[in-house]
């Protein structure tokens, strides 16, 4: 995986759209304090996709000791919020909704993927897909974007 923390020196290849991805879901990661007080990896990012995956703690469970709600949803929206900014145009949710399949247990590990399905103007749509280590559907999170206009990242900024 290319170094994505360092702008890339002048008369270099130019940076692909899955590295300009990468390292926007990076700068956005460490502007977030959900990233870390959460433990939020980035394991993947390209234009209009991210895969973002949590280990569950026993402080993200609810009273039943399955993962909350509200945690499976912060880490579908977390990977919704780097696929949708990918393009380096700033974009928020619009709308989101989520669908709860199986639960969550403590100390597993969920991936969330995340994939445009349409775009058009300044609206997009996205699919994500939440799973439990053995590939089980935790969640299926549905998100319309509205992009807000300018730069996630100004260039040569990681």
């Amino acid at each position: 995986m290319p170094d994505t923390t360092k702008p890339n020196p002048p008369n270099s290849a130019p940076l692909s759209a899955d590295d300009t991805a990468l390292r926007i879901a990076r700068a956005m990661a460490a502007k977030e304090g959900t990233t870390p007080a959460f433990g939020l990896e980035i394991e993947a990012a390209g234009e209009g996709y991210a895969r973002v995956a949590m280990r569950l703690s026993p402080a993200m469970l609810n009273g039943f000791g399955m993962a909350h709600g509200g945690m499976v949803f912060l880490l579908a929206d977390t990977a919704f919020a780097y696929a949708c900014n990918s393009r380096n145009v700033q974009t928020v949710a619009q709308h989101a909704s989520i669908s709860f399949i199986d639960a969550g247990r403590a100390g597993e590990r969920l991936v969330a993927e995340a994939r445009e399905r349409a775009a058009k103007g300044r609206t997009g749509v996205y699919a994500v897909s939440v799973f439990g280590e053995d590939g089980r559907i935790i969640a299926e999170f549905q998100g319309l974007s509205r992009t807000i206009g300018g730069p996630v990242i100004e260039e040569g900024q990681s």
